[in-house]
């Protein structure tokens, strides 16, 4: 089992074959700061003993609905007083996503053909609540979740994959991460061409931290597999390492909704990409990177 600063050091061998030595030694010193930036923030990288009884627990015990509700918003945590909601045009076939509103369409009171939400003083954005998280799993609507959070933190980091390549990448990176000892959990996405690979956190984590570990991680797989290029890689989630001002960040679409599942689609899987049986069971069983309690 590789200590936290080996699987870093691994990390730091995907810059040997670069051309200069100068580059070599500046990408050295940044791999040791970030090191020392995960050591500080107390980050932990291997599974107690304890944790895993627990989740032996937890993969013998069948979840009720509220259980389920309660593990979804624990494990795809972001912002609870705003979620995006999935609309699509009947018309036109467009789709899209926009923050869930009290007044949306209300005669004499909503005119979003004419004004962008965002300019409108009639807003009245929903919070997420268990109720609507329900209505996701059961096929009444499809939302997302916003991962940043005011402060600048988040719980979690999702790599995006696309295009034609996205299961050979995704692979790549699941492995990576598995031989680095970095949980993560794979999941094919709604429209069922391109995964998103998942990788959750006990606490708050201060998003330019994890956006540099899923840089590290890609670039650890490109250097890992040199014919690897990585093309289907599309984005990080969250998008930003700050929140920008006025708006809330890149959402994501999250998993498990019923349309898409019915057709083996929004489904985590395994290396093999077959669905697991038991999603409950399996999302039960997932390892959280661990923090101290320490506060960031």
């Amino acid at each position: 089992m590789l200590t936290l600063e080996g699987r870093w050091n691994a990390l730091a061998r995907i810059f040997i074959p670069m051309r200069d030595l100068d580059e070599i030694a500046v990408l050295q010193a940044e791999n040791a700061r970030l090191i020392a930036l995960l050591e500080a923030h107390g980050i932990e990288w291997r599974q107690s003993p304890e944790s895993r009884r627990t989740e032996s627990e937890q993969e013998q015990s069948p979840l009720s609905t509220a259980e389920k509700v309660a593990l979804f918003r624990r494990l795809f945590r972001g912002r609870d007083d705003v979620y995006p909601v999935r609309w699509e045009s009947k018309k036109s076939g467009h789709s899209g996503y926009t923050p869930a509103c009290a007044n949306e369409w209300r005669e004499g009171i909503c005119d979003k053909r004419n004004i962008k939400c965002s300019d409108c003083s009639h807003r009245q954005l929903l919070p997420l609540t268990d109720t609507v998280i329900y209505g996701h799993l059961a096929g009444k609507h499809t939302i997302g979740v916003y991962p940043l959070l005011e402060d600048d933190r988040c719980h979690f980091l999702a790599v995006d994959f696309d295009e034609a390549e996205w299961r050979q990448d995704a692979l790549a990176f699941a492995q990576s991460c598995d031989a680095l000892g970095v949980p993560v959990a794979l999941e094919i996405s709604r429209s069922g061409e391109g995964a998103h690979a998942w990788i959750f956190f006990a606490d708050g984590v201060p998003a330019s931290d994890v956006r540099r570990l899923g840089a590290a991680l890609i670039s650890h797989t490109c250097a890992r597999t040199r014919q690897l290029r990585l093309s289907s890689y599309d984005r990080l989630f969250p998008n930003q390492d700050r929140l920008p001002k006025g708006g809330f960040g890149n959402l994501i679409a999250l998993p498990l909704q019923k349309a898409p599942r019915a057709q083996q689609r929004s489904l985590f899987v395994d290396r093999d990409w077959c669905a697991y049986a038991d999603q409950w069971t399996f999302l039960a069983s997932v390892r959280h990177m661990g923090t101290s309690s320490r506060r960031f």
